[in-house]
């Protein structure tokens, strides 16, 4: 089974185009939606004792964590340690589970896969790309949005140029749908022909 690590910067369409494979048939792991998940579950007394009062009513309260560790990299540390080995065992799973059904390929959706190394977990990187104006358009499209938090968020991550670079294939996302699906037909073609690489 070949494993695709798929990413993007904020705003590019990456969960569209991970839709867009899960409809093509591919296994899809969402990363974030794990995290959503374990925010609201085994997560959240590990994070009350690391960050007191960021949760409430048994869930993570996303807003008051996020105000504590956006601009703290050392906090932001200190929660990649509570989450990561949580949502590695996750993701062990899910590899497991698709390589059981016999599929082919398998997608793991992982916004922040180049900044934290996690290019060396797959077998080829799919980056999902736009314009830089459609890019802010859609980011500060959604709700509580400012250009002050879409600049901190974009702090931390890529810039869209360097991973495009990296990338073994880019999807760009700026004509629409069908383009897309057409490039994820192309891309899955390919992708069963390529060695493993994934350490």
């Amino acid at each position: 089974m070949i494993v695709l690590g798929l990413t993007g910067s904020i705003g590019m369409g990456k969960s569209t185009t991970a839709k867009l494979f899960a409809e093509a048939g591919v296994p899809v792991y969402d990363a974030d939606a794990t995290v959503h998940m374990i925010y609201e579950g085994e997560a959240v007394p590990a994070i009350e004792a690391v960050f007191p009062g960021t949760t409430a009513g048994g869930k993570v309260d996303r807003a008051r964590l996020s105000a504590q560790v956006v601009h703290d990299p050392a906090a932001m540390k200190r929660l990649e340690q509570v989450v990561h080995p949580m949502l590695r065992a996750y993701h062990q799973k899910f590899l497991s589970d698709a390589e059981a059904s016999a599929a082919p390929v398998a997608v793991v959706d992982v916004p922040l896969l180049y900044e934290t190394g996690g290019e060396k977990r797959v077998d080829a990187v799919v980056v999902v790309t736009t314009t830089p104006e459609i890019q802010r358009e859609r980011i500060l499209a959604r709700d509580n949005m400012t250009d002050e938090k879409l600049n901190a968020i974009l702090a931390r991550q890529l810039p869209d140029a360097e991973k495009r670079k990296r990338a073994d294939f880019v999807v760009d996302t700026s004509h629409g749908l069908d383009p897309v699906r057409a490039r994820i037909r192309d891309i899955l073609a390919a992708a069963v022909k390529m060695p493993r690489r994934r350490s």
